[in-house]
């Protein structure tokens, strides 16, 4: 008894394979547009926006200066938080109970209190010590100055950024380190490897994978948070709109032209999160970002 083979259509004779249409997909995609719709014609037909206030004042030389600030802010902050977190880290891991107990309570604090506060205490520290001096504990001072004189706005905004920057990142880099597989540890370990060097060749290169896309998260919101520092007087992007507006009275438009500015920064921003995403993960093609 013969078998009957069924005939193979041709790619050509195949059918199309056609997408269900989801009535409440297409009822949303509605409604969408027409949120979008109304959007763009509020924003063309209400005189209040200021439009053209808004374009004289996006490249005035104060706004300039204080995105410039903001940028610096943020570099700064970013770089002494990563190296300071990246320690509390190790020490949090350390066996040393001291080392762990210090990092944990580094950690609780300046995770567990606002980072406005953080900023305003830093900046009156000259209540509580009005001279600052260095020299050997509980000895001789060899230098002794005014907290004043010392505790700028921007060193206060430097300390109280980088110091709360430095409480999320230890717990970045931590969870980081814990997701490297045990087995590359022990393998290390097994070739004679000493520690430093096995974090160094070893675990950071595959921990960086699970670092850097919560690191480049914190880059953002550090770029933003930077406008705590308008409270303390300090020449920020927000600081810069708030001092001519506060002449002018021209409140929206110069907050619509520090939002601009902070657009952009965050845009280019995301822009090199990508690429620094696509070249720790450049051995696995399953995770590249799309």
């Amino acid at each position: 008894m013969s078998t009957a083979t069924l005939p193979v259509a041709d790619d050509e004779d195949q059918l199309p394979i056609v997408r269900r249409r989801s009535p409440l997909r297409l009822l949303g995609m509605l409604v969408m547009l027409v949120l979008a719709a109304m959007l763009v014609n509020t924003l063309i037909t209400n005189e209040r926006f200021e439009w053209a206030v808004v374009a004289q004042y996006l490249t005035v030389e104060a706004v300039v200066a204080g995105a410039l600030l903001t940028l610096e802010l943020t570099a700064i902050a970013m770089v002494l938080g990563v190296a300071l977190g990246i320690v509390l880290a190790l020490m949090r891991m350390s066996r040393s109970r001291l080392l762990a107990s210090t990092s944990w309570g580094f950690v609780w604090f300046f995770r567990g209190t606002p980072l406005l506060i953080q900023l305003i205490f830093w900046f009156n520290l000259s209540a509580l010590y009005p001279a600052l001096s260095l020299g050997i504990p509980f000895g001789p001072e060899f230098v002794t100055g005014s907290s004043n004189a010392f505790i700028t706005p921007f060193v206060a905004a430097v300390l109280g950024l980088s110091l709360n920057e430095a409480a999320y990142m230890a717990e970045i880099v931590r969870g980081g380190l814990l997701g490297v597989d045990r087995g590359q540890t022990e393998a290390a370990q097994a070739l004679g490897m000493r520690r430093l060097h096995m974090l160094h060749r070893i675990v950071l290169p595959q921990a960086m994978r699970i670092i850097v896309p919560p690191v480049a998260n914190q880059t953002l919101s550090m770029l933003k948070n930077t406008s705590l520092v308008s409270v303390l007087g300090a020449a920020d992007l927000l600081h810069s709109a708030q001092i001519i507006y506060s002449r002018t009275y021209q409140t929206v438009p110069l907050l619509i032209v520090a939002a601009l500015w902070y657009l952009a920064m965050t845009s280019v921003l995301s822009v090199g999160q990508y690429y620094v995403e696509r070249y720790y993960r450049r051995g696995d093609r399953s995770v590249l970002p799309s």
